[in-house]
């Protein structure tokens, strides 16, 4: 097909004008100085064209270039180009998507292409264009790679259609830079971990399925494709309930030259629901997310506390949450903050237990406990960040000695485990204020078989854990949640205050001096050193005229929903007077200061303030 001369020439001027768009003619010069400098040999005097056209096409050129003139299919049904170069993502919109990846790596391409018989959803009506819904999030954690698809409105059949990359290689040395052979992959063990997480229109996460799926399969299929139907099964006492299904296709690439026997691939196949508690326990290294033990024993406690839910009511719910699992949702038991604090001590370099024990009224509690080089036991209360060090008294002393009162609140321990040792408690009392943490002596002690823990935790058992996630950064700005809070409050301060038929003054320079206060006591609660208080009570002192009265109302919580935030404040008499103040020249002030930390979760102080003439 021959275009007309004039056409040949408005082409060649909107190719030409797109080129200088996007300065390829300098990417080109660039990547010719580079390759001239790293490529070609000492007697080498000159580049060929065909040698400048494979560098061009290596790093990506040629393809960004065809890209922006448009002449790829927007298809989401096109096949993987046979470039190695870019693979193909598509998002909900089914627009083709590039991505570079490493040619000489293998990796597993998972499509989730749409759920359906979710028929708790089943009368969900179809949420209007801008319309806050409840909505549905997939998670996905393989081999220290953490995905999260886009929300989508929860539904019978939700719109599930997102492409994610994942990569299959091993972790040995030497081994790491190798593409992976179908026999390579076969004999690694890691299932891909999916979360599925429900958060509703206040923001309100829960937990709506954990499915562990064997990928293998797709080893022993006809051009490394296969497509699956993955049924998810509901948590905790729901366990054995369908929650819906989702359509899910694996794809190798580059594709395999050789594909397996279904029945080699049938035998690696496994499945386990009970596991050992010691494979809930694992050193864990935060990276530069956290910096102390005290930070991460801080950043544990602002995940939110939800105990396991029972139908039917009755005794507590005997449910551990895998680590994505509770990461994803935000909030868990007692157990799941344990676990994590325990993990991340671990990293830290110490010697750190999980303690299963009770606290009063025989309530079933876990905690943490780090054990001193020098025989000193601190316990760790990973729902509040609190420490406290253990001073056993002596049950044999005569009654007139002053024995210490403990001031921590457990009342009994059974046992403590990690990843490495589990250990029952053997002496004469559970108590835990008499109980004498030698664990190296076993009249006190009983501990399992280290042989043991290690056939059933080793990676690779079946009921161990696959590999723990990586902690994530926060995505949440803290200057623009802190705002956005503060004004909400502004606003619904001056609404509740209107009905009661009292007008409102904000005082902004008061409101600016209260922001120490709140720093103060976040510092105080990740280091346990009280700092800056000074200036602080100097600054009001000098703000507040004479004559005037100041009272301040500090609060923490660990979720940002300002109008759940501010019904809390309202129930304190203390808060509620000061928002409802009658007087004379009565001035309000709130400031609201959020601190971020791994995985979204947030540490949010809120202090609201009046003065008013005395």
């Amino acid at each position: 097909m021959s275009l007309p001369p004039e056409k040949a020439s408005e082409l060649k001027q909107l190719i030409h004008q797109q080129l200088s768009k996007m300065d390829v003619h300098g990417r080109i010069r660039e990547i010719l100085a580079e390759t001239i400098r790293e490529e070609l040999a000492p007697d080498q005097q000159h580049l060929s064209t065909e040698d400048l056209i494979k560098a061009l096409r290596r790093r990506g050129i040629i393809d960004d270039v065809m890209k922006e003139l448009n002449f790829v299919t927007d298809s989401v049904e096109q096949e993987l180009p046979s470039s190695p170069k870019q693979p193909i993502c598509f998002d909900r919109q089914s627009t083709l998507k590039k991505t570079n990846i490493d040619p000489t790596r293998r990796y597993l391409y998972l499509q989730v292409l749409g759920g359906k018989a979710f028929l708790e959803h089943l009368q969900e009506p179809e949420p209007l264009p801008g319309q806050v819904c409840s909505t549905f999030t997939l998670c996905l954690h393989y081999r220290n790679q953490r995905f999260r698809s886009k929300p989508v409105p929860c539904a019978c059949e939700p719109d599930f259609h997102d492409g994610f990359l994942l990569e299959v290689h091993r972790e040995s040395l030497g081994d790491g830079t190798r593409m992976a052979d179908s026999t390579t992959m076969l004999s690694i063990s890691d299932p891909i971990h999916m979360v599925l997480i429900k958060t509703d229109i206040f923001g309100e996460t829960t937990l709506v399925a954990s499915y562990f799926l064997e990928w293998r399969s797709v080893l022993g299929s006809e051009n490394g494709v296969t497509s699956l139907t993955v049924e998810l099964m509901g948590v905790g006492t729901e366990s054995k309930v369908s929650v819906g299904i989702l359509n899910i296709k694996l794809e190798m690439y580059p594709p395999l030259n050789q594909t397996l026997s279904q029945e080699v691939v049938n035998t690696q196949d496994e499945n386990g629901i009970n596991r050992p508690v010691c494979s809930y326990v694992k050193p864990l290294r935060a990276g530069r997310l956290l910096d102390t033990p005290r930070q991460a024993a801080r950043f544990v406690n602002v995940l939110g506390y939800e105990r396991a839910p029972v139908i039917g009511g009755g005794g507590k719910q005997e449910q551990w949450c895998t680590l994505l699992a509770f990461l994803c949702r935000n909030k868990g038991d007692c157990e799941d903050h344990a676990n994590l604090l325990c993990s991340l001590l671990l990293g830290y370099g110490l010697e750190a237990f999980v303690c299963v024990g009770t606290k009063a009224k025989g309530v079933p509690h876990a905690w943490v406990m780090t054990c001193g080089t020098d025989g000193a036991i601190t316990f760790w209360e990973s729902l509040t960040g609190h420490r406290y060090i253990h001073k056993p008294t002596n049950p044999d002393e005569p009654p007139v000695a002053e024995q210490p009162k403990p001031l921590y609140p457990y009342r009994t321990i059974g046992c403590v485990f990690n990843h490495q040792m589990f250990l029952g408690n053997c002496q004469p009392s559970d108590a835990v204020e008499t109980c004498v943490f030698d664990l190296n002596d076993e009249s006190k002690w009983k501990p399992m078989s280290e042989e043991a823990i290690k056939s059933v935790c080793a990676p690779g058992a079946t009921t161990s854990l696959p590999p723990f996630p990586p902690l994530c950064a926060s995505t949440i700005d803290a200057s623009v949640t802190s705002n956005e809070i503060e004004m909400q409050l502004r606003l619904l301060v001056s609404e509740h205050r209107k009905d009661l038929g009292l007008t409102t003054v904000w005082e902004d320079q008061l409101s600016y001096l209260l922001s120490p206060a709140l720093a103060s006591y976040e510092f105080e609660r990740t280091t346990s050193i009280s700092a800056g208080n000074e200036e602080f009570q100097d600054a009001i002192r000098r703000a507040v005229p004479d004559g005037h009265t100041f009272k301040g109302f500090p609060i923490h919580f660990v979720y940002r929903n300002a109008r759940r935030a501010f019904a809390t404040c309202l129930r304190s008499p203390f808060c509620e007077e000061i928002i409802c103040c009658r007087g004379d020249q009565v001035r309000l002030a709130v400031r609201v200061r959020v601190f971020t930390y791994p995985e979204s979760a947030c540490a949010v102080w809120i202090m609201f303030a009046c003065e008013c003439a005395s």
